[in-house]
């Protein structure tokens, strides 16, 4: 039987330990999130549209944008088709359906959600979902559960009250547990003199949502930290320190968002240091470019070394991991696509690596050995054992997912004006 690309590359990694076989196995067990919002730019289907105060801008005006429910769930079955694996999506509360008539926000039930629910069922999907505390008459000057007035602050408790109940409903009907994720953009556009009541208002706030016991078989809590936002460049409520302390505290999940932090910084060191205190993560995977500009993630060291450092901790079992990006200037489906091959190739890659061999020569002392065997890997020929778990998945290999994108594009969304 002649040799393939795949048999030489098992034969290579073998040499080192590696078995490729049972590596293809825990990357199909690992599953990625999709955010909802990559496929209509962020907007929603309550027809606010408003994003004012919420430090979210997606830029560009490629055609195709979905701008109904059925448009936007025929472009993620389009995109699942072209991902190898199971996967999840990432609602956000404004994604509901108010067809039968507005329901604001504090009032929102599992009913709105119900569509959302068959569909996932349907593909074998699990969800996750985010209140959504922006683009709102009530979060028009930047703040929403830190706010200063009792009266919006409860607003938005309610809403966030109304969220958990609606994650644990999905979890309970689909049999897996929805992370339920709070990210608010409460903050000063400049300085400010009092830093401490928000923050304070804000501890409030949340004890307050979570006052109600969820069965974590059903939904689990995070809460998401940034370091600034358009409009709140000088000053956030829920920065990372806050939520890290709130999370500890409250063995909550903590969401780290790539695009989050000083523009020099990484997640891959936080990862092993956060995990001593808290029971899990929620990893937003993005990419910023300058500010936090949400770019579709690349292949590049900053994913690989997410990637490398939950499967080197052995911290897989205890992370989520979710896209977070909204690119308006390409094809939607091909950014869903490119994000999350490119993220799952990240783990492929770690998850390929001689770990018990790179121990060994770190444990000796021997950096120069660990130095020469981590660059000799990234010569190795993963992409066959990647083009290989493509075709085990009934997926397009290399580049042919693009053609598939193509055929979409103009047989569906050039047909929306």
């Amino acid at each position: 039987m002649p040799a393939t690309a795949y048999s030489l590359a098992q034969e290579t990694y073998a040499r080192l330990g590696v078995d490729t076989e049972a590596t293809l196995g825990r990357l199909a067990s690992v599953p990625i999130s999709l955010q909802c919002w990559q496929g209509d730019d962020v907007g929603g289907f309550e027809a606010s549209g408003d994003l004012s105060g919420s430090g979210l801008t997606a830029t560009g005006s490629h055609p195709g944008k979905a701008r109904t429910i059925e448009e936007l769930q025929a472009d993620l079955t389009q995109a699942y088709k072209l991902i190898p694996g199971r996967h999840r999506l990432n609602l956000h509360a404004c994604y509901g359906d108010f067809r039968a008539g507005k329901v604001d926000r504090d009032a929102i039930t599992v009913a709105q959600f119900q569509g959302w629910i068959e569909w996932a069922r349907s593909l074998g999907l699990g969800l996750d979902f985010n209140p959504t505390f922006f683009a709102h008459p009530r979060a028009a000057d930047g703040f929403t559960l830190a706010h200063p007035d009792a009266g919006i602050r409860q607003f938005w408790i309610d809403h966030g009250v109304a969220c958990r109940r609606i994650a644990a409903e999905m979890g309970r009907q689909l049999g897996s547990p929805v992370v339920n994720n709070i990210w608010i953009p409460d903050g000063y556009k400049d300085l400010p003199v009092d830093r401490k009541s928000p923050r304070e208002r804000l501890a409030a706030s949340l004890d307050a949502i979570r006052a109600e016991p969820l069965d974590p078989r059903h939904a689990l809590d995070a809460v998401e930290g940034k370091l600034f936002g358009l409009g709140s460049e000088a000053y956030v409520a829920g920065s990372h320190e806050f939520y890290l302390g709130y999370a500890i505290r409250h063995q909550l999940l903590l969401c780290l968002d790539a695009g989050h932090f000083h523009p020099t910084e990484t997640l891959t060191d936080k990862i092993s240091a956060v995990l001593q205190f808290v029971p899990g993560l929620l990893l937003h995977v993005s990419r910023g470019l300058r500010w936090d500009s949400d770019h579709v993630v690349l292949l590049d060291d900053p994913l690989r070394g997410i990637m490398e450092e939950i499967v080197r901790g052995g911290f897989l079992g205890r992370t989520r991991l979710g896209l977070d990006y909204f690119d308006a200037s390409i094809n939607r489906v091909a950014a869903w696509v490119i994000g999350t091959r490119n993220a799952l190739k990240a783990l492929l890659l770690a998850l390929l690596e001689p770990l018990d061999q790179l121990r060994s020569l770190e444990r000796a002392g021997d950096f120069t050995g660990r130095l020469a065997l981590l660059e000799e890997l990234k010569s190795l020929p993963f992409g066959a054992v990647w083009d290989e778990y493509c075709r085990r998945r009934d997926v397009p290999v290399g580049g042919g997912w693009l053609d598939e994108v193509r055929r979409y594009e103009k047989t569906v969304l050039a047909k929306r004006s």
